[in-house]
């Protein structure tokens, strides 16, 4: 951006960036996350002035209150915001300055009511960090705070992103939280960078109505992680700091009490190392997939989890992921089931890929295939005759399935290796078809599309 000097944090599998904002020796931080080692080396010999929330957050847990404690910095968070905390209080309008850079908050509610955004110029340019706001080719979804309040918040939503249109020059620089895969998005997002020039012309907010924008964002929005109802009070109550530190390992005979006790032990090695050997009623959450956002989705919340992992490392990432979210791991072991099991037999899964399941197809013409992708992509397309269970739902509808062999897909296959250990350590027979659903047809699958 020029002169002034921006540096993005990324958390890729939640989708969010957080921001330091620099002007010299002084540099302002924006929406941190709690995992605060990340970003230490980003603000390393500098002061941070301050530390600015967007907005309450749903999809993780603040590293905002313990960065400002740590470093003596006003940590500015919206003023409708009850929070259980001392910070400054931020209203539409309000200004602070350090240096060259010139701050404003301009209020943006929508996707949550006390939404704010925080407008900076410097040295002639001019930035807006806007949150869970106007997103690059989307916006905030509307639908995290009460049903009831859905529509208003909509209509505050148009409302909001045309203000930030009308106040602001085409040259602005747009730096979001959300929309970089996060469920915070209320459509898919695109591109990595923007302006608000480039978002005249492509963002629904600014090229619709706001009687179309409310009904077609409103008829979009798919399901958003259970795990979301307990980040807001969390972060209402001034989350304390993150504890990385490995948790205790788990020897065999502690494994398998804390399986037999309904806890969840997490297989973090990959969905091929678990089909062919792992420790019986572990669940398959490879290490290369979205593991925080699924295992909070799916857990029941307060279940103690343990991590298996091939590595420190690989436990050690898992961890911090977690942490993200509220998850603090009770135990941890490393290796593999040969280890774990403590000499007892490991269990397997079957697996296939997708020319595996249509030719199982071909010799039996009525088995039952399991699809537990989001509701938005089974309308994209699915498997002829497949059954649509979203993972999300398969705990609490799992006796609606027939009593007989699952064979369960989704589209790259993690979500799919989630599901089938969920229901193998509940007795319940299925198959890990195993590969990406986009080459379905070409395996001589049956996909249609509406």
């Amino acid at each position: 951006m020029g002169a002034l000097d921006v540096r993005i944090l990324e958390t890729a599998n939640l989708g969010d960036r957080s921001y330091v904002v620099g002007d010299g020796g002084q540099v302002v931080v924006v929406d941190p996350q709690r995992d605060l080692d990340r970003l230490e080396p980003l603000v390393a010999g500098r002061t941070i002035t301050h530390v600015l929330e967007t907005h309450v957050h749903n999809d993780y847990v603040t590293g905002g209150l313990e960065l400002a404690r740590r470093h003596g910095a006003e940590y500015v968070v919206p003023a409708a915001a009850a929070v259980a905390f001392d910070r400054r209080a931020v209203r539409d309008g309000d200004t602070f300055t350090f240096r060259a850079m010139r701050w404003r908050a301009l209020a943006t509610p929508g996707h949550t009511p006390h939404h704010t955004s925080y407008v900076v110029e410097h040295a002639g340019e001019q930035a807006v960090f806007t949150g869970g706001s106007l997103l690059y080719g989307s916006v905030g979804r509307t639908d995290l705070v009460e049903p009831e309040l859905t529509e208003e918040l909509t209509r505050q939503q148009w409302r909001s992103v045309r203000r930030l249109a009308g106040e602001l020059g085409d040259a602005t620089a747009i730096f979001p939280t959300h929309g970089f895969g996060s469920f915070c998005s209320a459509t898919p997002t695109s591109g990595e960078t923007s302006t608000i020039g480039e978002q005249r012309a492509v963002n629904a907010a600014l090229t619709q109505d706001e009687e179309r924008f409310v009904r077609d964002l409103i008829a979009g929005l798919d399901a958003f992680p259970a795990y979301y109802a307990h980040m807001g009070p969390a972060n209402l109550a001034g989350p304390a700091a993150a504890d990385l530190e490995l948790p205790a390992p788990a020897d065999p005979a502690e494994l398998r009490r804390r399986i037999d006790a309904g806890e969840w032990v997490v297989d973090l090695r990959s969905r091929e190392l678990f089909a062919r050997g792992h420790l019986r009623g572990t669940l398959s959450f490879d290490a290369d997939g979205n593991v925080p956002t699924y295992l909070a989705w799916l857990i029941p919340w307060g279940t103690p989890v343990t991590l298996l992992g091939e590595t420190a490392d690989q436990v050690a990432q898992a961890q911090r992921e977690l942490v993200r979210v509220g998850i603090d791991p009770a135990a941890q072991a490393v290796g593999g089931p040969e280890q774990w099991s403590g000499g007892t037999p490991v269990a397997t899964l079957p697996r296939v890929d997708f020319a595996g399941l249509a030719e199982a197809r071909k010799a039996d013409p009525d088995l039952v295939v399991l699809d537990v992708r989001l509701a938005g992509e089974w309308q994209e397309s699915h498997l002829r005759g497949a059954r649509h269970l979203p993972i999300h739902e398969l705990p609490r509808r799992v006796d609606e399935l027939p009593d007989e062999r699952l064979w369960v897909h989704c589209t790259s296959g993690f979500r799919a290796a989630v599901a089938a250990s969920w229901l193998a350590g509940r007795g319940r027979e299925a198959v890990l078809v195993d590969g990406e659903f986009d080459d379905a047809r070409a395996a001589g699958n049956d996909v249609e599309q509406p």
